[in-house]
């Protein structure tokens, strides 16, 4: 199994599939990695030899910004926009949507299952 960027690549998949195990590679990235490596997209990655798995790595280390790297950038984003007291940096910190998104009904992903509020009485209750 081979093992870029501290990630073990998944056994018997196409290696342009099995890059996009590692964080900040997309479809396009793992393709221009690939090509630039001179491997063939559809080889499996059982199929990969350490030179291969070498060059790929030193691609990716050169060429882009993945895995912690990456996730340190967005941390360190997202901590600016906190900081500086920004409208995306406070719906970021009180874990809502920051892009705009509604949140009278839905929005359930970023702000967790609903919690009721003992006491309240629907409208039919009150008739």
């Amino acid at each position: 199994m081979a093992r870029i960027l501290g990630v073990d690549i998944p056994r018997n998949k196409a290696m342009r599939i099995a890059l996009q195990s590692l964080y900040g590679v997309g479809p396009k990235v793992a393709a221009e990695v690939l090509k630039q490596a001179n491997v063939d997209l559809e080889k499996s990655s059982n199929d990969l030899s350490e030179e291969e798995a070498g060059l790929i790595r030193k691609i990716l280390e050169e060429g882009f910004t993945v895995e912690g790297d990456l996730r340190r950038e967005i941390a360190l984003n997202i901590k600016r926009l906190k900081d500086m007291g920004s409208y995306r940096g406070t719906r970021h910190r009180r874990s809502l949507p920051v892009r705009g998104q509604r949140t009278h009904t839905n929005a359930r992903t970023r702000k967790g299952p609903a919690v009721a509020i003992a006491g309240k009485k629907s409208i039919k209750s009150l008739k």
